[in-house]
C-alpha cells in the first residue's frame, strides 16, 4: 500500500473568449494509483494537539525533577537526624548505665543505715600509749655494698 501524499490538482482550462466556459478540459493526473488525500484543517489540528501534549509532558518532566530533588534533599535531611538519633540514643544508654550504677550504690547504702548493719561508734574510747621493751634492730640494707656493674 503506498501511502505516499500527493497533491494533485485539477487543471481546467475555461475559454471565455471562445466560447468554451461551460466545458473547461480536464487533464488526466500524470501518476496514477490510489494516494492518500492531504487534508490540510485535519493534520493542522493533529499537529496543535501533538504540540500541546508535548507541553504537557515537557511539564510534567520539569515538576518531576523538582519533586525528585525536593524528596532527595529532604532524605539525606532525615538521613542527618537519624545518625544524631542514634548518637543520642547511644550516649543516652551510656548515661542511663552511669545512673543505675549511682542509683544502686545509693540503695546499698539506704539499705545498709535502714537496717543498721553497720553501726557507727557511739563513744571514742581514749587509751594511753605503751611503752614497749623490744628494741627495734635497724635493718641492714644490702644494696649499697653490693657494686653492680653495667655491662659484661
Amino acid at each position: 500500500m503506498n501511502t505516499a501524499r500527493v497533491q494533485t490538482t485539477e487543471l481546467s482550462y475555461s475559454y471565455v473568449n471562445t466560447g468554451y466556459a461551460e466545458r473547461p478540459i480536464q487533464q488526466a493526473p500524470v501518476i496514477e494509483g490510489y494516494f492518500h488525500r492531504v487534508n490540510p484543517v485535519k493534520e493542522m489540528a493533529i499537529r496543535k494537539v501533538n504540540t500541546t501534549l508535548c507541553a504537557i509532558l515537557g511539564i510534567f518532566i520539569v515538576v518531576a525533577f523538582i519533586s525528585y530533588y525536593f524528596e532527595m534533599s529532604h532524605e539525606i535531611t532525615l538521613n542527618t537526624l537519624s545518625r544524631q538519633v542514634t548518637s543520642l540514643n547511644d550516649e543516652n544508654a551510656e548515661l542511663q548505665n552511669n545512673l543505675d550504677r549511682l542509683k544502686s550504690f545509693n540503695n546499698v547504702d539506704n539499705r545498709m543505715t535502714e537496717y543498721n548493719i553497720l553501726q557507727k561508734a557511739a563513744k571514742v574510747i581514749e587509751v594511753p600509749a605503751v611503752t614497749s621493751t623490744i628494741a627495734v634492730e635497724p635493718k641492714n640494707d644490702f644494696s649499697q655494698s653490693v657494686n653492680w656493674a653495667i655491662g659484661y
